[in-house]
Protein backbone atom coordinates (compact mmCIF):
# COMPACT_ATOMS: atom_id res chain seq x y z
CA UNK A 1 0.00 0.00 0.00
CA UNK A 2 1.54 3.32 -1.05
CA UNK A 3 1.33 6.61 0.85
CA UNK A 4 -1.49 8.05 -1.29
CA UNK A 5 -3.76 5.05 -0.75
CA UNK A 6 -2.94 5.10 2.96
CA UNK A 7 -3.86 8.79 3.21
CA UNK A 8 -7.08 8.18 1.30
CA UNK A 9 -8.12 5.31 3.59
CA UNK A 10 -7.33 7.35 6.70
CA UNK A 11 -9.46 10.24 5.45
CA UNK A 12 -12.28 7.89 4.44
CA UNK A 13 -12.26 6.42 7.95
CA UNK A 14 -12.92 9.98 9.21
CA UNK A 15 -15.92 10.24 6.82
CA UNK A 16 -14.14 12.53 4.36
CA UNK A 17 -14.98 11.52 0.74
CA UNK A 18 -11.77 11.14 -1.25
CA UNK A 19 -10.47 10.34 -4.73
CA UNK A 20 -7.06 9.96 -6.44
CA UNK A 21 -5.63 12.62 -8.76
CA UNK A 22 -3.29 12.01 -11.66
CA UNK A 23 -0.69 14.39 -13.10
CA UNK A 24 -1.99 17.92 -13.50
CA UNK A 25 -4.31 17.58 -10.49
CA UNK A 26 -6.90 15.87 -12.69
CA UNK A 27 -9.11 12.98 -11.49
CA UNK A 28 -8.90 9.55 -13.00
CA UNK A 29 -11.89 8.48 -15.10
CA UNK A 30 -14.00 5.73 -13.59
CA UNK A 31 -14.15 3.68 -16.75
CA UNK A 32 -12.37 3.16 -20.05
CA UNK A 33 -14.85 5.42 -21.87
CA UNK A 34 -13.90 8.33 -19.64
CA UNK A 35 -10.14 8.13 -19.94
CA UNK A 36 -8.67 11.34 -21.22
CA UNK A 37 -12.08 13.00 -20.75
CA UNK A 38 -13.32 11.24 -23.89
CA UNK A 39 -16.87 11.15 -22.56
CA UNK A 40 -17.17 14.93 -22.73
CA UNK A 41 -16.99 15.69 -19.03
CA UNK A 42 -16.16 19.24 -17.99
CA UNK A 43 -12.47 20.10 -18.36
CA UNK A 44 -12.13 20.93 -14.65
CA UNK A 45 -14.08 17.76 -13.81
CA UNK A 46 -16.27 19.39 -11.16
CA UNK A 47 -19.46 17.64 -12.20
CA UNK A 48 -20.06 14.14 -13.48
CA UNK A 49 -19.20 13.83 -17.13
CA UNK A 50 -22.14 13.32 -19.54
CA UNK A 51 -21.46 9.66 -20.16
CA UNK A 52 -23.26 6.36 -19.76
CA UNK A 53 -21.28 5.04 -16.82
CA UNK A 54 -23.20 2.82 -14.41
CA UNK A 55 -22.17 5.07 -11.51
CA UNK A 56 -21.31 8.78 -11.06
CA UNK A 57 -18.20 9.60 -12.99
CA UNK A 58 -15.34 11.94 -12.18
CA UNK A 59 -14.18 14.00 -9.29
CA UNK A 60 -16.49 15.15 -6.52
CA UNK A 61 -19.32 12.85 -7.65
CA UNK A 62 -17.03 9.83 -7.45
CA UNK A 63 -15.40 10.75 -4.14
CA UNK A 64 -16.11 8.04 -1.58
CA UNK A 65 -15.59 6.94 2.00
CA UNK A 66 -16.01 3.26 1.09
CA UNK A 67 -12.68 1.43 1.55
CA UNK A 68 -13.88 -1.36 -0.75
CA UNK A 69 -14.22 1.15 -3.58
CA UNK A 70 -10.88 2.79 -2.83
CA UNK A 71 -9.04 -0.52 -2.86
CA UNK A 72 -11.09 -2.16 -5.63
CA UNK A 73 -11.84 -1.37 -9.24
CA UNK A 74 -11.50 1.02 -10.95
CA UNK A 75 -9.01 2.67 -8.59
CA UNK A 76 -6.89 -0.23 -7.31
CA UNK A 77 -4.62 -0.17 -10.39
CA UNK A 78 -4.13 3.61 -10.39
CA UNK A 79 -2.71 4.29 -6.94
CA UNK A 80 0.84 3.77 -8.16
CA UNK A 81 0.20 6.49 -10.78
CA UNK A 82 -1.53 8.82 -8.32
CA UNK A 83 0.11 12.21 -7.80
CA UNK A 84 -2.16 13.49 -5.00
CA UNK A 85 -5.30 12.75 -3.01
CA UNK A 86 -8.30 15.05 -3.25
CA UNK A 87 -11.46 15.30 -1.20
CA UNK A 88 -15.00 16.61 -1.62
CA UNK A 89 -15.35 19.41 0.99
CA UNK A 90 -19.13 19.62 0.68
CA UNK A 91 -19.43 15.89 1.29
CA UNK A 92 -17.53 16.35 4.55
CA UNK A 93 -19.62 19.35 5.61
CA UNK A 94 -16.78 21.80 4.89
CA UNK A 95 -15.99 24.82 2.76
CA UNK A 96 -12.49 25.63 1.53
CA UNK A 97 -11.57 29.23 0.77
CA UNK A 98 -8.75 28.73 -1.73
CA UNK A 99 -6.36 31.69 -1.63
CA UNK A 100 -4.16 31.53 -4.69
CA UNK A 101 -1.69 34.37 -4.19
CA UNK A 102 -0.13 36.60 -1.54
CA UNK A 103 -2.67 39.38 -2.08
CA UNK A 104 -5.55 36.97 -1.50
CA UNK A 105 -3.92 35.67 1.70
CA UNK A 106 -3.47 39.24 2.94
CA UNK A 107 -7.13 39.98 2.22
CA UNK A 108 -8.23 36.89 4.15
CA UNK A 109 -6.09 37.74 7.16
CA UNK A 110 -7.56 41.24 7.25
CA UNK A 111 -11.15 40.24 6.56
CA UNK A 112 -12.05 36.66 7.52
CA UNK A 113 -12.32 35.08 10.97
CA UNK A 114 -9.48 32.76 11.82
CA UNK A 115 -9.94 29.06 11.14
CA UNK A 116 -7.85 26.05 10.20
CA UNK A 117 -5.31 26.94 7.49
CA UNK A 118 -3.30 24.72 5.17
CA UNK A 119 -0.35 26.05 3.12
CA UNK A 120 -0.48 25.44 -0.64
CA UNK A 121 2.11 25.87 -3.36
CA UNK A 122 0.92 29.43 -4.07
CA UNK A 123 -1.12 30.48 -1.05
CA UNK A 124 -3.34 28.91 1.58
CA UNK A 125 -6.55 26.95 2.09
CA UNK A 126 -8.80 28.31 4.85
CA UNK A 127 -11.20 25.56 5.94
CA UNK A 128 -14.54 26.32 7.59
CA UNK A 129 -17.34 24.22 9.04
CA UNK A 130 -20.47 24.39 6.85
CA UNK A 131 -21.23 24.03 3.17
CA UNK A 132 -21.97 26.45 0.35
CA UNK A 133 -22.00 26.67 -3.41
CA UNK A 134 -18.63 26.37 -5.11
CA UNK A 135 -17.70 29.46 -7.08
CA UNK A 136 -14.38 30.38 -8.67
CA UNK A 137 -13.08 33.92 -8.82
CA UNK A 138 -15.27 35.54 -6.15
CA UNK A 139 -12.29 37.88 -5.75
CA UNK A 140 -8.91 38.03 -7.44
CA UNK A 141 -7.16 34.82 -6.45
CA UNK A 142 -10.05 33.56 -4.30
CA UNK A 143 -12.09 30.43 -5.09
CA UNK A 144 -14.77 28.84 -2.91
CA UNK A 145 -14.75 25.03 -2.90
CA UNK A 146 -17.51 23.12 -1.19
CA UNK A 147 -20.45 21.41 -2.91
CA UNK A 148 -19.81 19.94 -6.37
CA UNK A 149 -16.08 20.57 -6.10
CA UNK A 150 -12.88 18.98 -4.89
CA UNK A 151 -9.73 20.20 -3.19
CA UNK A 152 -6.33 18.61 -2.83
CA UNK A 153 -5.50 17.08 0.52
CA UNK A 154 -2.36 18.92 1.63
CA UNK A 155 -2.26 17.86 5.24
CA UNK A 156 -4.30 18.55 8.38
CA UNK A 157 -3.22 22.19 8.66
CA UNK A 158 -3.10 24.25 11.82
CA UNK A 159 -5.71 25.99 13.95
CA UNK A 160 -9.28 25.19 14.94
CA UNK A 161 -12.01 25.10 12.31
CA UNK A 162 -14.70 27.73 12.86
CA UNK A 163 -18.15 28.23 11.34
CA UNK A 164 -18.39 29.47 7.76
CA UNK A 165 -18.74 33.26 8.07
CA UNK A 166 -21.49 35.31 6.48
CA UNK A 167 -18.94 37.29 4.45
CA UNK A 168 -18.00 34.14 2.52
CA UNK A 169 -21.64 33.19 2.01
CA UNK A 170 -22.29 36.70 0.70
CA UNK A 171 -19.43 36.44 -1.80
CA UNK A 172 -20.92 33.21 -3.13
CA UNK A 173 -24.46 34.59 -3.33
CA UNK A 174 -23.38 37.79 -5.08
CA UNK A 175 -21.26 35.95 -7.64
CA UNK A 176 -23.98 33.37 -8.31
CA UNK A 177 -26.69 36.00 -8.70
CA UNK A 178 -24.60 37.97 -11.18
CA UNK A 179 -23.94 34.84 -13.21
CA UNK A 180 -27.63 33.93 -13.30
CA UNK A 181 -28.68 37.41 -14.41
CA UNK A 182 -26.02 37.69 -17.08
CA UNK A 183 -24.80 34.31 -18.34
CA UNK A 184 -21.35 34.60 -19.78
CA UNK A 185 -21.57 34.14 -23.53
CA UNK A 186 -18.62 32.63 -25.33
CA UNK A 187 -18.27 33.64 -28.93
CA UNK A 188 -16.52 31.56 -31.57
CA UNK A 189 -14.09 32.95 -34.14
CA UNK A 190 -15.15 33.11 -37.76
CA UNK A 191 -13.01 31.45 -40.36
CA UNK A 192 -10.80 33.77 -42.36
CA UNK A 193 -12.67 35.29 -45.28
CA UNK A 194 -16.11 34.26 -44.04
CA UNK A 195 -18.41 37.11 -43.09
CA UNK A 196 -21.74 35.34 -42.86
CA UNK A 197 -23.21 31.92 -42.43
CA UNK A 198 -22.26 29.81 -45.46
CA UNK A 199 -25.79 28.42 -45.48
CA UNK A 200 -26.88 31.88 -46.75
CA UNK A 201 -30.20 31.35 -44.99
CA UNK A 202 -30.67 33.17 -41.66
CA UNK A 203 -33.90 31.22 -41.17
CA UNK A 204 -31.86 27.99 -41.16
CA UNK A 205 -29.85 29.17 -38.19
CA UNK A 206 -32.92 30.42 -36.33
CA UNK A 207 -34.69 27.12 -36.88
CA UNK A 208 -31.62 25.26 -35.65
CA UNK A 209 -31.53 27.29 -32.43
CA UNK A 210 -35.27 26.76 -31.95
CA UNK A 211 -34.89 23.00 -32.35
CA UNK A 212 -31.93 23.05 -29.94
CA UNK A 213 -34.02 24.91 -27.35
CA UNK A 214 -36.81 22.37 -27.83
CA UNK A 215 -34.43 19.45 -27.37
CA UNK A 216 -33.16 20.86 -24.09
CA UNK A 217 -36.65 21.75 -22.87
CA UNK A 218 -37.99 18.27 -23.58
CA UNK A 219 -35.16 16.48 -21.72
CA UNK A 220 -36.66 14.24 -19.05
CA UNK A 221 -33.39 12.92 -17.61
CA UNK A 222 -29.62 13.26 -18.09
CA UNK A 223 -30.01 17.02 -18.53
CA UNK A 224 -26.23 17.55 -18.30
CA UNK A 225 -25.76 15.15 -21.19
CA UNK A 226 -28.53 16.69 -23.30
CA UNK A 227 -27.22 20.23 -22.83
CA UNK A 228 -23.67 19.26 -23.74
CA UNK A 229 -24.68 17.24 -26.81
CA UNK A 230 -27.04 19.99 -27.97
CA UNK A 231 -24.31 22.61 -27.66
CA UNK A 232 -21.99 20.27 -29.54
CA UNK A 233 -24.53 19.85 -32.35
CA UNK A 234 -25.06 23.60 -32.69
CA UNK A 235 -21.34 24.29 -32.79
CA UNK A 236 -20.78 21.47 -35.26
CA UNK A 237 -23.20 23.18 -37.65
CA UNK A 238 -22.37 26.83 -37.01
CA UNK A 239 -19.22 27.05 -34.92
CA UNK A 240 -16.83 27.80 -37.76
CA UNK A 241 -18.81 30.28 -39.82
CA UNK A 242 -19.06 33.13 -37.32
CA UNK A 243 -22.85 33.39 -37.52
CA UNK A 244 -23.61 32.63 -33.86
CA UNK A 245 -24.32 35.78 -31.86
CA UNK A 246 -24.59 36.45 -28.14
CA UNK A 247 -28.37 36.41 -28.59
CA UNK A 248 -28.29 32.86 -29.98
CA UNK A 249 -26.03 31.67 -27.18
CA UNK A 250 -28.17 33.35 -24.53
CA UNK A 251 -31.25 31.54 -25.88
CA UNK A 252 -29.49 28.21 -25.42
CA UNK A 253 -28.24 29.12 -21.95
CA UNK A 254 -31.71 30.29 -20.93
CA UNK A 255 -33.29 27.01 -22.04
CA UNK A 256 -30.66 25.04 -20.11
CA UNK A 257 -31.08 27.12 -16.95
CA UNK A 258 -34.84 26.60 -17.11
CA UNK A 259 -34.08 22.88 -16.75
CA UNK A 260 -32.02 23.51 -13.62
CA UNK A 261 -28.53 24.05 -15.06
CA UNK A 262 -26.48 26.87 -13.56
CA UNK A 263 -24.86 29.57 -15.65
CA UNK A 264 -21.46 28.10 -14.79
CA UNK A 265 -22.54 24.65 -15.96
CA UNK A 266 -23.75 26.14 -19.24
CA UNK A 267 -20.48 27.98 -19.75
CA UNK A 268 -18.45 24.88 -18.99
CA UNK A 269 -20.54 22.70 -21.32
CA UNK A 270 -20.14 25.28 -24.09
CA UNK A 271 -16.39 25.51 -23.52
CA UNK A 272 -16.05 21.76 -23.53
CA UNK A 273 -17.95 21.51 -26.81
CA UNK A 274 -15.64 24.14 -28.34
CA UNK A 275 -12.64 22.13 -27.16
CA UNK A 276 -14.07 18.87 -28.48
CA UNK A 277 -14.45 20.45 -31.93
CA UNK A 278 -11.07 22.18 -31.84
CA UNK A 279 -12.56 25.67 -31.99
Amino acid sequence: MNAHMRNALELAARRVPVLPLRAGKVPFGNCRSCRGNACGGRPNMKVPGPCDCPRPCHAWAAATTDPAVLTGRPWAPVWEQTQAVAYHPGGAGLTVVDLDNDQAVTWARQTLPTTRTVPTTRGEHWIYLGTSRSVNGVRDGVDIKSSMSYARWLGPGTGTMTELPDIVRALVVNETSAAQLAPRAITVPARAGVGQCPHRMPAYLDRGITLAEQRITEARSTVHTTVYRTFLAVLSAHGRCGCLTDTHIKRLFTAAQAKGETARHCTDAWTNALTRLGL
